[in-house]
């Protein structure tokens, strides 16, 4: 368990960061740095009066803010950044912005302010459609098919020269999809908002046949802190996901079923050659085997996975 560190959590008021949170305040001193374009004061409310929680309403592209916020830091989480994939194709910029330089002004700040270790969420996209399903870490060459996925490899890349340059240390999780009790985005708040409008019929983007992996957020924050933890190399990349995958028709049965809906008529886009968008990476699976090695494994399968984040999803 990591104790008694000072840590700042970028997007702390997220839907990971949120979880992460819980974690992490129990035995440390938790700083929020959130500009809650996404995240949301609910997910930190019970914190508010805890000593050993401070929140700071921030952009990270504000440098003189985060350099303040950094101070005095023995870790940061930097889990801040824009995380729809499909925007890419409309708006370049967003990722360039929210991703790439504001992962620049975290590195350039704990430059300066002495701050030696970070832990950044990357994604599963950084390997584009791999060749080799289940994905291992060291599979390459990384070819990213959206700039979201793009933006993510670069950051990784940005934390990698800043760690042999100025000696720090850095631990690098490629997420799987992750699911569960405060998610704002993602295919399962999606059914279940079109299926609340109309228990009839449900669009499914591209062919229903793309299938990933789905990780339950809790196994996915104890992942986090348990590579931290247990790997003390310079640059730590680990995959972070589930053992198996289900395809989007399959998570559509589970939505409806949990929904309790019968007879509900699913209607596919077809999408570009068969994707639900563009960028979007038809078959995701993750190779594990680095966290097993190191003594984690996941509590849930996809489908278990799915169906905890559908049953939380619906209670609230």
């Amino acid at each position: 368990m990591i104790t008694n560190k000072s840590i700042l959590v970028t997007g702390g008021a997220g839907f990971i960061g949120g979880h992460l949170v819980d974690q992490l305040i129990e035995s440390n001193r938790v700083t929020v740095l959130d500009n809650f374009s996404s995240g949301k004061k609910a997910f930190i409310d019970h914190h508010m009066k805890d000593e050993n929680f401070t929140l700071i309403e921030a952009d990270l592209l504000d440098s003189n803010t985060l350099d303040d916020a950094v101070s005095g830091k023995d870790l940061v989480f930097h889990l801040a950044a824009n995380p729809d994939v499909k925007i890419g194709a409309k708006d370049t910029r967003t990722h360039l912005e929210q991703n790439v330089l504001a992962t620049y002004n975290i590195l350039e700040s704990m430059r300066k302010n002495g701050t030696k270790e970070i832990a950044f969420t990357s994604t599963s996209t950084v390997y584009g459609e791999a060749k080799v399903v289940p994905t291992p870490e060291d599979y390459g060459p990384l070819l990213p098919i959206s700039l979201y996925g793009a933006s993510k490899l670069a950051c990784e890349a940005l934390i990698s020269s800043y760690c042999h340059t100025f000696s720090m240390r850095s631990w690098i999780y490629r997420f799987a999809n992750i699911v569960g009790e405060r998610s704002t985005h993602g295919v399962l708040v999606d059914f279940i908002s079109k299926l609340r409008a109309d228990p009839e019929e449900l669009e499914i983007l591209g062919s229903g046949k793309q299938r990933k992996s789905y990780l339950e957020v809790h196994d996915c924050v104890d992942a986090m802190i348990y590579c931290v933890e247990k790997s003390q190399n310079g640059v730590n990349v680990f995959n972070i996901g589930s053992k198996d995958s289900m395809d989007v028709t399959e998570i559509a049965d589970v939505v409806t079923k949990s929904m309790g809906l019968q007879d509900v008529v699913y209607r596919y886009t077809g999408g570009i050659d068969g994707r639900g968008w563009k960028g979007d990476v038809k078959v995701m699976s993750l190779a594990i085997d680095a966290l097993r090695d190191l003594g984690w494994t996941p509590h849930h399968n996809s489908k278990e996975s799915i169906e905890i984040a559908v049953e939380a999803l619906l209670e609230s």
